[in-house]
């Protein structure tokens, strides 16, 4: 009945009872509808849409969702709008959402990847009923629409799934980017739907979106001896909290893919419930992202939907691309301690990650980093002094922190959690900590990569050694200082050449 549900759950019920109606409709043994029923069923659609056009969200997502639900009525039930009305008002609206809901540089509002795809689908899906349609949207429409979808390129890992970052599941949206790919003149996005298959490649791997704070590193798109779903992927966070509740207190976080799967993880988001033991604060909180948790604290004070107060702020300190190197650095500060977390990222010669946390407190603390693994490492990791192996990758670090593998969750949809490891590497009793981690994607077979760590002041250098070949060799030094990002070291040599 209208004024059952909210405005957003009626949108949904319009979209699916014209969907079902249509694959009915075109279905050839289809006889039609009981006498009387296409009637009722057109009068219940019509005051539907009349409540949810008189009680639309004031903004974001679920505006958008029901702005697409009253664009498709008079497409598909023309005689509920004779004169018009309706379609120019939702197209108009349309429009209107699509400035609105995401940032400059193409990413949506509420920071998560989830609901990226989810308005990013609608408008799309938009875009080309306007096509079939003979309607026309404007040109500043389809630029607002290309930078959704380069972000929606970018953030997919070489599997064809996107990382659960903030309130998301994980899942697949190919469709979206082939739909998008052709109705814009983008063979990259075919490309990247087809895993390869069709398109052309992106021009771009190691990509950044600085409004909405998200980086991207990745090793190729399978043009070369690498197939595309094996390729190494990295996204780091170290951008705002995002609009509304759907944030997660996951500064300086990373999700790390190679070999066809995810190997540090984002456990995704799980409930929206609060009920006890409120895994809702669980999967939100820092300690179930890969970052630096300190005193066992949120860098935001915990509140289920929108932050009361101030909230913890990262920045991006600078990126540095050569040949075979590239290096991201960035800040969180948090209102709840004093501590100031810095992170670079070095992804070395295409093939594997250096992870150096440095923490700058005015009193003792307890430091805590962490990596949360995949299901498929649960009973299978190993911890040995100062290592990690697990299926697929191992870690590296130095110096030797307490490492312990702790129980945690991994949430693919919504409502449906299942096990995983956590590695965490405690250092507790000082103001001051640093943590420099190798993440190498490997097989079982693969011996463990040596590493060396020389730190002064700001300045790291570091060495690796035995990555492949036993004399290949691998030097990297940086700097972060006041003046930002600087490389001062940059030597890949194998097997005596470089």
């Amino acid at each position: 009945p209208s004024r059952w549900d909210t405005s957003d759950v009626a949108a949904r019920r319009i979209q699916n009872w014209i969907y079902a109606w249509q694959e009915f409709a075109s279905a050839r043994a289809f006889a039609g509808l009981a006498p009387g029923l296409a009637e009722r069923l057109a009068a219940s659609i019509a005051e539907q849409a009349g409540d949810v056009r008189a009680n639309l969200t004031p903004e974001r997502n679920h505006r958008t969702l029901e702005l697409y639900a009253l664009f498709l009525v008079p497409l598909a039930l023309p005689e509920l709008d004779p004169d018009g009305e309706l379609l120019t008002f939702a197209a108009d609206q349309l429009e209107r959402a699509l400035r609105a809901e995401f940032r400059a540089d193409g990413v949506h509002r509420e920071s998560s990847t989830h609901y990226h795809l989810i308005a990013l689908r609608s408008f799309v899906g938009a875009r080309e009923n306007a096509r079939r349609f003979g309607l026309r949207f404007s040109p500043e429409f389809d630029a607002g629409l290309e930078r959704a979808c380069e972000f929606a390129l970018h953030c997919t890992r070489p599997d064809g799934a996107i990382p659960a970052l903030s309130d998301s599941d994980t899942g697949r949206y190919e469709d979206v980017l082939a739909l998008a790919g052709e109705l814009l003149g983008r063979p990259d996005l075919v490309y990247a739907s087809s895993r390869g298959a069709r398109g052309t490649r992106p021009s771009r791997r190691h990509v950044s979106f600085h409004a909405g704070g998200y980086h991207v590193q990745r090793s190729g798109w399978g043009e070369g001896t690498t197939p595309y779903e094996q390729e190494r992927f990295l996204i780091f966070d170290c951008g705002p909290l995002g609009d509304g509740g759907h944030g997660h207190y996951d500064l300086l976080h990373v999700e790390i893919a190679a070999g066809g799967r995810p190997l540090v993880v984002d456990p995704g988001r799980y409930t929206y419930s609060e009920e006890s033991p409120n895994l809702r604060r669980w999967f939100k909180g820092t300690a179930a992202h890969n970052t630096v948790g300190v005193d066992g604290l949120d860098q935001t004070p915990y509140r289920r939907g929108r932050p009361e107060g101030p909230v913890a702020e990262g920045r991006l300190l600078g990126r540095l691309t050569r040949p075979g190197l590239d290096l991201l650095a960035g800040e969180a500060r948090s209102p709840v301690y004093e501590a100031i977390h810095t992170r670079v990222i070095a992804f070395v010669a295409d093939r594997y990650w250096i992870v150096e946390d440095r923490l700058r407190g005015e009193r003792p603390h307890r430091y805590d980093l962490r990596f949360h693994l995949g299901p498929e490492a649960l009973g299978k990791t190993s911890v040995g002094s100062g290592s990690v192996r697990a299926p697929g990758v191992g870690l590296v670090l130095v110096p030797g922190p307490s490492l312990r593998l702790e129980r945690g969750w991994v949430a693919p949809s919504y409502g449906r959690r299942v096990e995983a490891p956590v590695v965490s590497a405690v250092v507790e009793g000082v103001a001051e900590a640093a943590f420099v981690t190798l993440v190498v994607p490997l097989d079982a077979r693969t011996p463990m990569p040596e590493l060396t760590v020389r730190r002064r002041a700001t300045r790291t250098a570091v060495e690796v050694r035995g990555f492949g070949a036993p004399e290949e060799r691998h030097a990297v030094g940086w700097r972060v200082d006041a003046r930002g990002l600087a490389l001062e070291e940059s030597r890949l040599q194998a097997g005596g050449g470089s």
